[in-house]
């Protein structure tokens, strides 16, 4: 079977097998298995696939078509602009937390502490770190698994970054000066309602935030105050109708210039404050 005909064929089982982005995925798979870009694919397409080739493109198209995500099958994804490794310890980078680390980088500035609570693969604290220098970047998770690969991209995108095993605020010492968290926010009766390839293969801890959603919020905001520092900001990642409450729960304890502030689909999804 030729290169053509093996794509094809891949957007065809994909395709039988509800795959919204059928087409993307099977060349993806295709780029993967056999670590060829666009030209090659353009300049051989018409050549016949090797056999060994073939049988790892068949068990990756099976994979997917089982609904398991695109990036667990390839082991890593772009965020950001910068790679980042992934498995099923962690929940996938999403554009939408972008938005998170763009409002820190309105923050953050050269020699402050930063905290990221339930970092996961990492991909805030790393991303931070990148695109400002001379931060110290602490970074905390309750899963070792988590940790593993957030440790792992924080050494593949050459950033400096203290992990520690905590579930929250349970094993930090010290102030910072800036704290960021995307923490689990869905409530535990919407979970069932997700698409499979989140619902059956991301971790559940990362996901389940409790009967509405805010426990963890309530959790870190209740805490908080101890571990920032004067004028401290603390930046929340947070469901599309979690602004108002979010918010609420901050100015009750002390915060100021809360604000909800909206990513590229103007769904409201960052919330941030100074104490």
């Amino acid at each position: 079977m030729t290169y053509r005909e093996t794509v094809n064929l891949g957007e065809k089982v994909l395709s039988m097998a509800d795959i919204a982005e059928a087409k993307t995925d099977a060349w993806f798979l295709l780029e993967m298995v056999c670590k060829i870009d666009r030209s090659f694919y353009y300049l051989h397409m018409a050549e016949e696939m090797p056999e060994e080739q073939m049988s790892e493109y068949q068990i990756a198209l099976r994979k997917r078509a089982e609904h398991v995500p695109l990036q667990y099958i390839v082991g890593e994804t772009e965020f950001m602009g910068l790679k980042f490794k992934v498995n099923s310890s962690v929940l996938i980078p999403r554009q939408d937390t972008e938005t998170l680390v763009e409002e820190a980088l309105k923050v953050v500035r050269p020699g402050m502490r930063v905290l990221d609570l339930c970092t996961g693969s990492g991909c805030v604290i790393v991303s931070i770190l990148h695109n400002v220098s001379d931060v110290e970047g602490y970074a905390v998770d309750i899963s070792k698994q988590a940790l593993n690969v957030a440790k792992e991209n924080a050494r593949l995108n050459d950033v400096p970054v203290l992990f520690e095993h905590s579930d929250l605020f349970d094993h930090v010492t010290g102030t910072f000066d800036v704290i960021v968290s995307n923490p689990p926010y869905i409530c535990t009766d919407e979970i069932a309602k997700l698409m499979p390839e989140v619902r059956d293969f991301e971790p559940m801890e990362a996901l389940d935030g409790k009967e509405d959603g805010l426990y963890f919020y309530r959790k870190i905001i209740g805490q908080c105050k101890q571990y920032l520092n004067p004028e401290g900001h603390l930046l929340f990642e947070i469901g599309y109708d979690q602004g108002q409450k979010v918010s609420a729960l901050m100015r009750e304890i002390g915060f100021h210039d809360v604000q909800v502030i909206k990513d590229l689909a103007r769904k409201d999804r960052v919330v941030t404050g100074m104490l």
